[in-house]
Parts: structure tokens; C-alpha cells; sequence
């Protein structure tokens, strides 16, 4: 019809198919494939994405899930054990891990001159300079208005997670703060020999336990552990001597005391010594000359009934006794009767009767 023919298999009312060219079938398959290949992608990272949300929780760490900035969970239930946890990826959900048994550090620097780690590393320090700079120099004011360098190394615990977690923007800060704080106000009330000699001590507990103060005021949700403090006298050349004069002199001064104590010491044991020995002879002396008055006592009360009996034939019996026991080592003996008489005869002794001669002498 109309010198056109027509298919039988064509469909009535569609326009004829026009046949593709190599080129465009090329583009077909590249674009289809490409296709596939976004797809595969696409799904890997939906994985990773969402895997991206699991995390696990140490057995000595609990954790605590953010979304949208804001806790999931109240109180204790916001904590999370330890174990394999999920929650939906940043920036939907964050998770915040909190160490409960780790010891935390944090060192107080307010009171240390300028230096870096580096320095302290190699442990070698800046030059001093011949005055302070306030602006990268910290320092201490005693109570006696001196000037010294010290340094607090707090180390502490984590006993209340979620209070030190969310009632803080930043609880280390916090932590840091108050350890500033408690190393200024012990500074100004300990003088300077105090705080580098004398009471470096009290000097480290004063501040343990106004930073302890702090922390339970603040309700920091935290436990102090352990404060170490170190403190050195100002570097500057000109008063380091100064510094280093009044030192040498304290040492000097505690050596003095300890060798004066030493002495004491010896001189109080050596007379306690003596004075016991004195007390221990005096209460010998008194036990001998008391059994000795209590013995002869007793011998009087044991003669004195027979004094009693006769008293002549006592006192003879005495008297001869007395004078045999005199007369034991006499060398001439003079026996004189009786007179018969009854007349008083005169006896008349030589004491200083002259030694006799030797017979080498008689000889000549």
C-alpha cells in the first residue's frame, strides 16, 4: 500500500526499531557495569559504615554512649561493661571510653620555669637568664616573700565515671586546675628553708591534702592516689649562691646538732651508767650493814639472858674472850698475879722498843 511494505511481525501503532550502532551498544555495557561496580561499593561501605559503630569496652575501662551529644541511658545504666558493644556511627552516636582502676597523671607546672619536653628528655635545661620572666617563668611567693621553684605530679583514679564524664566539659582540666590551686596556697604558707630543707614533707602532704579538698568540693569524680612534689631555689646565678650559702650553712648546722646530740647522748649513758653503779653499791653497802645490825642483834638478844643470869661471870667470860682473841698475835706475853698484898702494883710497858739489829751488824 503506497508502495511501502510492512512487516507482518511489526506492531501496529510503534515506530520501527532503528538498529544500534557499535559504539552505543559499548556505552550501554560500560555504563552498566559501572553501575554494578557503584552498587558493590556502596554496599561495602554501608558495612563499614555501620561497622565503624562497634567498639569493645576493657575489663578495667566503661564506656558510655553519646547521641545527638546527649547520654544514652541514666545514671549507672549509662555505663557500659566490659564486652562488644554497638552504637550507630559518628556523627549519630560517639563513644566515650572512661578508665575506672588506670592511674591517671597529671604533672602542675604553675609553680616550674619555662621549659620543654624535649629538654627534660635529654636532661638539659634552658639558660637561666639573669632575671625571671613572668610571662614564661612560673614561681612560688612563701610566706617569708621568697621566691622558689616547685612542681606537683598528681597521680589519681577514676571512681565516678559518669559525674566525670558529664558534669565537666573537661574534667582533666578540672583535675589539672586544682592541683594548681593546692600548689600556690601550700607555697604561701610555708617558708622558703621549709619548703627546700626543713619540712619538705609537710610541705608535700599540705598539698595532697588541699587538692584532695578540691576534688571532693568540685565533685570531680575522682580519687587522689599518690603527690610527689619537687622544689629547687630560683636559677639565677646571683641568688642561686645565696641559696646555695644558706643550704650549706643548714647542713653545717644540722651536722653541728647531730655531732652535739651525739655527745649528749654519750655523756647522759656514760653518767647513767655510773649513777646505777653508785646506786646498785649504795644498796649492796645498805643490804651488808643492815644484815649485819639485824645479825648482831639478834646475837645480843640471844646473850642477853644470860647477862641477865649473872652479869660478873658475863662480863669475865666476855672479857676474857675479848682478850684472847687480842692477844693471839701478841709477841711478849706478861702474866701478873695477884698481889698479895692486896696492894695496886705498877706496870709500865716499852712501846717504842727499837728493832733489833741484824747480826751482820752485831758482828762488827
Amino acid at each position: 500500500m503506497n508502495g511501502m511494505d510492512k512487516s507482518p511481525n511489526a506492531a501496529p501503532g510503534l515506530p520501527p526499531e532503528n538498529p544500534m550502532d557499535s559504539g552505543s551498544q559499548a556505552l550501554s555495557e560500560a555504563l552498566r557495569s559501572s553501575f554494578g561496580i557503584i552498587k558493590f561499593v556502596m554496599v561495602i561501605l554501608i558495612f563499614v559504615f555501620l561497622g565503624s559503630g562497634i567498639f569493645i569496652v576493657g575489663s578495667q575501662e566503661r564506656a558510655i554512649i553519646l547521641r545527638m551529644g546527649r547520654p544514652v541511658g541514666t545514671g549507672e545504666q549509662a555505663l557500659l561493661g566490659p564486652g562488644l558493644h554497638f552504637s550507630l556511627p559518628y556523627p549519630i552516636d560517639e563513644h566515650v571510653k572512661v578508665s575506672i582502676s588506670g592511674i591517671q597523671s597529671i604533672t602542675s607546672t604553675a609553680g616550674w620555669y619555662a621549659t620543654t619536653p624535649a629538654m627534660e628528655a635529654a636532661g638539659t635545661e634552658p639558660f637561666p637568664g639573669a632575671t625571671l620572666n613572668p610571662a614564661i617563668d612560673g614561681y612560688l611567693i612563701t610566706a617569708d616573700a621568697n621566691i622558689v621553684h616547685s612542681r606537683a605530679t598528681l597521680n589519681y583514679r577514676i571512681s565516678e565515671p559518669v559525674r566525670f564524664v558529664f558534669n565537666f566539659v573537661n574534667a582533666s582540666n578540672a583535675v589539672q586546675h586544682a592541683l594548681d590551686d593546692a600548689l600556690l596556697y601550700a607555697g604561701s604558707h610555708y617558708k622558703v628553708d621549709e619548703i627546700l630543707t626543713r619540712d619538705i614533707i609537710g610541705f608535700r602532704e599540705t598539698v595532697m591534702r588541699r587538692v584532695t579538698q578540691l576534688v571532693e568540693e568540685r565533685n570531680l569524680g575522682v580519687t587522689v592516689e599518690q603527690c610527689t612534689v619537687k622544689s629547687i631555689p630560683p636559677r639565677q646565678p646571683n641568688v642561686r649562691q645565696a641559696f646555695d650559702d644558706v643550704l650549706k650553712a643548714e647542713v653545717n648546722r644540722g651536722r653541728l646538732l647531730t655531732d652535739a646530740r651525739s655527745t649528749e647522748n654519750q655523756v647522759t649513758n656514760r653518767a647513767g651508767a655510773e649513777a646505777a653503779n653508785l646506786i646498785n653499791m649504795a644498796e649492796s653497802d645498805r643490804v651488808r650493814f643492815v644484815n649485819e645490825v639485824s645479825s648482831r642483834a639478834d646475837q645480843f638478844l640471844q646473850l642477853l639472858p644470860q647477862y641477865k643470869e649473872n652479869p660478873s661471870l658475863f662480863v669475865q667470860q666476855r672479857l676474857i674472850g675479848t682478850m684472847g682473841r687480842v692477844l693471839t698475835n701478841v709477841q711478849d706475853k706478861i702474866l701478873v698475879p695477884e698481889s698479895v698484898d692486896g696492894n695496886v702494883r705498877e706496870l709500865r710497858y716499852i712501846l717504842n722498843r727499837e728493832l733489833p739489829k741484824p747480826k751482820s751488824e752485831e758482828t762488827k
